[in-house]
């Protein structure tokens, strides 16, 4: 059932039931370089910013099941996304608190994903954690 609300920098209609059926079944990010394997251990220790982790809790959506993931300075700055289905609706402004809505057709870590859907994505700095390559656990 989709329902209506202010999401980010959106209006938009959202199927939060859908949504969360997806996750329930979809599998981790599963990039295995240092710096996708460094996202994924800053998700599990509950190290994303406070407004992400309270708006994924909030979607029912695990933080270590983004669509897409990608280090973008070589350092700390992070994009990445998660996928919810719906539409959106109208534009507010181009960001909120370093996310936004997007529409990103390419399905990434999504191919199977209901349509219509789109994106809430984030330009964040994340801590650089100790990874342990050969058991991809962090120390």
């Amino acid at each position: 059932m989709l329902i209506r609300r202010k999401l980010l920098n959106c209006d938009v209609e959202m199927d939060n039931e859908q949504t969360a059926q997806w996750y329930a079944y979809a599998e981790d990010w599963g990039c295995e370089c240092v710096n996708c394997l460094n996202f994924l251990e800053v998700a599990r220790r509950g190290l994303l910013p406070p407004y992400i982790k309270n708006l994924l809790v909030e979607l029912h959506i695990p933080p270590t099941k983004a669509t897409y993931v990608c280090l973008l300075d070589g350092e700390h700055l992070y994009q990445f996304s998660y996928r919810i289905v719906g539409n959106i609706l109208s534009v507010q402004s181009e960001w909120e608190e370093d996310g936004r809505c997007c529409h990103e057709s390419y399905p990434y870590g999504a191919p199977d994903f209901p349509a219509p859907h789109f994106d809430i994505e984030f330009f964040v700095e994340l801590p650089q954690l100790q990874i342990n390559i050969s058991n991809t656990t962090a120390e």
